[in-house]
């Protein structure tokens, strides 16, 4: 049995030697989870804690992540809490996006359950009308409200209580005109800040979610010295049980709220997975909810690519079911963190 084992797995190291470069997959021999090299000693909590004070300490200019821009539409209203701020979105005639309280100010009424009609938001409960512009006379006016193209994001000044900025830090994509975009957003029992922790521990990918990642090495950390705060890994996105692609990627935060994932090398070469944590505000038992709103921007330059672009539709519901089965895994982490944060 011994030498079979050995016999399989000389043939497995010839078929790797072997395997044309220019593919973007690569064979994966079989490894067992509990015998991979184990990261405990090189996770170093106060690296992870520092890189988390400094993403806490950079500017938002009161930006908060809202919504997939799909979602929000010209023909109907799109409903969501932010910081505790009951919030409803729509499309103005001009395609611009509108986003403002989603508390009807007549009598309170939920905006969000109201219909666009001839452009303009109208309540259920008594046809008030909301243009696009605001109605002033009623205290109903449209917050600061910007569209990337992927994402909504909202302002609120009276949150953060930062000096406002004319738009949100949106990190470098590639052209969205040349790439394949999803959205994913889960919602857990945690703060913000828990979920950037959560994604600035890279050594956890292997072991955590062996489904997804494999010979996972991080060969950068953080050095604000030096102007490099980043992490940069080695890792090996998993295809199926025995096919993976490897890359580098590097995790950068932008802003507070935002971890970016960027593929530095390797197939996909630009493409970014961009982690909005926004804080929802507190559920029924006190304790806080955050959204994690997470966008794949994907790009390739493989002329089957431009296929996948074609099926983005088709293909757009498996990139949201990958990313939920992620954070499932990691919002458990997060809420853990939260309550032993708090002593819960």
């Amino acid at each position: 049995m011994v030498e079979r084992r050995r016999t399989v797995r000389g043939l497995a190291a010839a078929a790797v030697r072997r395997w044309p470069e220019s593919w973007p997959l690569r064979p994966l021999p079989r490894q067992d989870w509990a015998r991979q090299r184990p990261t405990v000693g090189q996770a170093d909590v106060a690296v992870i804690d520092a890189a988390v004070k400094r993403a806490q300490a950079r500017p938002s200019g009161n930006w908060f992540v809202v919504a997939d821009s799909r979602l929000v539409r010209a023909d109907r209203p799109y409903g969501m809490t932010v910081a505790g701020r009951e919030l409803v979105a729509w499309r103005a005639e001009d395609g611009r996006v509108v986003v403002g309280s989603g508390v009807c100010p007549h009598l309170g009424a939920p905006l969000a359950e109201g219909r666009v009609v001839e452009h303009r938001l109208v309540c259920r409960w008594h046809g008030l009308a909301l243009p696009a512009s605001g109605l002033p006379g009623w205290g109903w006016c449209p917050l600061p409200a910007y569209d990337d193209g992927v994402l909504v994001w909202v302002r609120l000044d009276d949150v953060d209580g930062e000096p406002p900025t004319d738009r949100p830090v949106v990190p470098e994509r590639p052209a969205l005109d040349t790439a394949l975009s999803a959205v994913t957003r889960v919602d857990g029992v945690c703060e913000p800040v828990d979920v950037v922790a959560n994604r600035l521990d890279p050594w956890h990918g292997a072991w955590f979610h062996p489904y997804s990642f494999a010979r996972l090495r991080v060969v950068e950390i953080p050095d604000a010295g030096n102007g490099r705060d980043r992490f940069t890994v080695d890792v090996t996105f998993r295809v199926g049980p025995r096919f993976g692609v490897p890359v580098v990627a590097e995790f950068t935060c932008p802003e507070p709220r935002t971890v970016l994932m960027r593929i530095v090398s390797g197939e996909g070469e630009g493409s970014v997975v961009e982690t909005h944590a926004t804080p929802l505000g507190p559920g029924p038992d006190g304790r806080p909810r955050s959204a994690v709103i997470e966008a794949v921007v994907a790009t390739s330059p493989r002329t089957g690519f431009v296929l996948a672009r074609r099926l983005a539709p088709a293909l757009r519901p498996a990139v949201r079911a990958a990313a939920r089965r992620l954070w499932r895994d990691d919002l458990a982490y997060a809420q853990r963190r939260y309550a032993l944060r708090r002593g819960d």
